[in-house]
């Protein structure tokens, strides 16, 4: 399937002289998946929410301090490439040229939508992210900025001093309440308004109650439920128990869910794949390889490596931090890692995998003895 049918000429554009304060203004008013930035109306790059959240460039900047360069994709492209380019950009749309020239967009959603009746063949366990990063009603919303910024995730669930599910704090709502008090923050006595919104406990701001899916329900169902109410993701939950968090589903794990495929090798996918250097997919997935082969039951069908920039050096080496997870037949599994250098950071994260793997082997070991224990006494 292409997206000839899909992409819309339709789209929200600035230009790149813009001020970032009508860029955020403009989220804020019409909600679009990105903005497309032109120059002298050529296109030169895109800019979304979460990159305006995640920077600390002020209002008064230009859109093209912040824009940035989404691969170009044809009117024809197959839909699999397409959702590849979107997850690994880290954007929620991209520009679609036809004959050399700028037709229109294509995002997340329009791929989801036009797929929709193919996804009954996933249930949510399989795609779902289960290391989840949390927050408590007492954080303040600076703190939140931080976590969202530094593992790159656009949702936080919300847990109260039980533990139990209480709310959902997006990055929407960050842009929300920012901008809301940046509107208001003018000088004198007003003017420290917007520190203070930083300090604001995520209480104040959080979704509530929280819209959520099982782990065995199809991922159709979740992915409609994500269209039709605006969602970028749910909370997954136990059977057992709809207060507890037991993962999370995206519609960029479905989107890298399309991507899957049957081929002899597994699938990589890699997040801010621009940070890489010496390092390349084949390498990637070649070390990963290695490691799922000293478990040799397990089938790894996707591999995702997401790679993250820190602002630190060491002469001139930013600091990385690589994370990878691994879909498999035995379940997930993933490692992580930091060092200076994608190479070091994917190194070290490789070594944290392997650790993982051999444990779960190794508990898969002990429930094979204690199945064989138990068939042994059973014939006594």
């Amino acid at each position: 399937m292409d997206i000839a049918d899909i992409a819309t000429s339709e789209y929200v554009e600035v230009d790149a002289d813009e001020r970032l304060g009508k860029v955020r203004s403009i989220f804020e008013r019409e909600n679009p998946r990105g903005i497309v930035v032109t120059e002298d109306d050529d296109y030169v790059g895109v800019i979304t929410q979460r990159q305006l959240v995640q920077s600390h460039v002020e209002d008064d900047a230009k859109a093209r301090a912040l824009m940035r360069t989404a691969p170009k994709v044809e009117r024809t492209a197959d839909v699999r490439e397409v959702a590849r380019v979107l997850v690994e950009g880290g954007s929620k749309i991209a520009p679609v040229f036809e004959a050399g020239e700028l037709w229109g967009t294509i995002s997340g959603d329009q791929i989801l939508d036009a797929v929709l009746e193919n996804l009954d063949a996933l249930v949510v366990e399989e795609i779902a992210t289960v290391d989840v990063v949390t927050i408590t009603e007492e954080t303040n919303i600076g703190q939140a900025i931080n976590l969202f910024r530094e593992n790159g995730i656009s949702r936080l669930p919300v847990l109260d001093d039980d533990g139990s599910l209480t709310g959902i704090l997006t990055t929407h709502d960050i842009v929300d309440v920012v901008v809301r008090g940046m509107d208001k923050t003018t000088v004198g006595d007003r003017s420290g308004d917007t520190d203070r919104v930083l300090d604001l406990p995520v209480y104040d701001v959080m979704s509530s109650p929280v819209s959520t899916t099982g782990m065995d329900a199809s991922v159709r169902d979740a992915v409609e439920e994500m269209l039709e109410n605006n969602y970028d993701g749910l909370v997954v939950t136990p059977e057992a128990d709809d207060r507890l968090v037991a993962g999370v589903i995206t519609k960029t794990d479905v989107l890298r869910a399309l991507t899957f495929t049957e081929e002899e090798h597994m699938d990589v996918q890699i997040t801010n794949i621009s940070v890489l250097e010496t390092l390349t997919r084949e390498e990637i997935r070649q070390r990963i390889e290695g490691v799922a082969d000293k478990y040799r039951d397990m089938q790894v069908q996707h591999a995702h490596v997401r790679f993250h920039e820190h602002k630190e050096k060491l002469r001139g080496t930013p600091l990385i931090q690589c994370q990878i997870r691994l879909r498999t037949n035995k379940g997930q599994a993933a490692g992580s890692g930091e060092g200076y250098g994608a190479d070091t950071a994917f190194r070290v994260a490789t070594d944290k995998l392997e650790r993982n793997v051999l444990e779960l082997k190794g508990v898969q070991a002990d429930e094979e003895y204690r199945g064989q224990l138990l068939r042994k006494l059973g014939e006594l």
